[in-house]
């Protein structure tokens, strides 16, 4: 059953997604955030799995969705696609794995993924988007949600954008309101998310640049708390407490972030090889946590430069 909410003064309790967030949010992750921070968290995420025309899912991607390692998670796995017939294969392969929902990713603004015509930059391509969508909800096998942006180039792209939303079951429209152009710089368009949400026919979820109760308060207020659901990705990864503290629990303690931390650090060793990757899974983490700490810029910039799991050691013992 997926409700676990808070009761705040404001009225606004809507359920707390965890966002995908390539190369950081895989299980190894999810499964500490659960065990240590998970209260409050209804959704997880995968970061997305590429079609590839002359193969299935590499077998990162497997591992990564293997049941046994999501266990008591629920997960909606993510699939960046423009093909609809590559779409439905992987598709059909996540229900046999027991998946009920996938996700479709419409939002990704890299440019090795848009230039191809994936994740936002499938959104200027009006004609085929509305193609592809109506073959894979036509073909489906599981509940297909979306992840999108509100356009390639304005803001106002997204109310045609919905009027092609509109047309199919989807069983979730997750807003990220920024263009592809934008990336993830500047302010979100929450002025035109707030403008154009009543009018999709399907559910709405709200992702971007929440960071903060304040950020809670402002959605709730804009969407007369209407709105069901907001998805948390870069406040998580600031905060790993974020959702809990949102869905009426504590913020994080020293002792616990120490305790999450071990964590990853002995479970991202015992499946990588050498310092070096696994450094490289902290240090993208911080390069996010570093926020939550603005009086200990000098240690975390040693602590981003660190050679050795040793030396990590002593820097974020320095930090924490």
């Amino acid at each position: 059953m997926l409700s676990e909410k808070a009761i705040d003064d404001n009225d606004f309790n809507p359920d707390y997604y965890l966002a995908p967030m390539e190369g950081i949010t895989g299980y190894i992750y999810r499964n500490a955030l659960r065990d240590h921070f998970g209260q409050g968290i209804i959704k997880y995420y995968t970061p997305f799995l590429v079609v590839h025309e002359k193969r299935a899912m590499s077998s990162k991607e497997i591992n990564d969705i293997l049941p046994e390692h999501n266990e008591g998670l629920y997960l909606v796995p993510q699939i960046l696609a423009d093909d609809a017939d590559g779409f439905l294969r992987i598709e059909k392969m996540l229900k046999e794995f027991g998946y009920k929902e996938v996700n479709l990713n419409l939002g990704c603004p890299s440019k090795t993924v848009a230039s191809k015509g994936r994740g936002s930059g499938f959104l200027g391509r009006i004609e085929a988007l509305d193609e592809f969508l109506y073959r894979i909800y036509e073909n489906r096998v599981t509940d297909i949600s979306i992840k999108t942006r509100i356009g390639v180039s304005l803001p106002d792209e997204l109310f045609e954008l919905l009027e092609i939303f509109n047309k199919y079951p989807v069983k979730e429209l997750i807003i990220h309101p920024r263009v592809r152009y934008e990336y993830y710089k500047g302010q979100a368009h929450r002025d035109i998310f707030f403008r154009a949400f009543p009018k999709s026919c399907n559910p709405v979820c709200y992702n971007g640049d929440v960071l903060s109760k304040e950020d809670i308060f402002e959605l709730g207020a804009g969407s007369g708390n209407k709105l069901k659901a907001v998805m948390i990705g870069r406040g998580m990864l600031r905060d790993p407490s974020l959702i809990r503290s949102l869905s009426g629990g504590s913020s994080y303690s020293t002792d616990e972030l120490r305790s999450f931390l071990a964590r990853l650090l002995r479970d991202y060793s015992e499946v990588l090889s050498g310092d070096r990757p696994v450094l490289q899974k902290m240090k993208e983490l911080w390069s996010y946590m570093q926020y939550s700490f603005p009086d200990k810029d000098k240690q975390i910039k040693s602590l981003l430069k660190c050679r050795s799991i040793s030396e990590y050691r002593l820097l974020e013992m320095s930090v924490l």
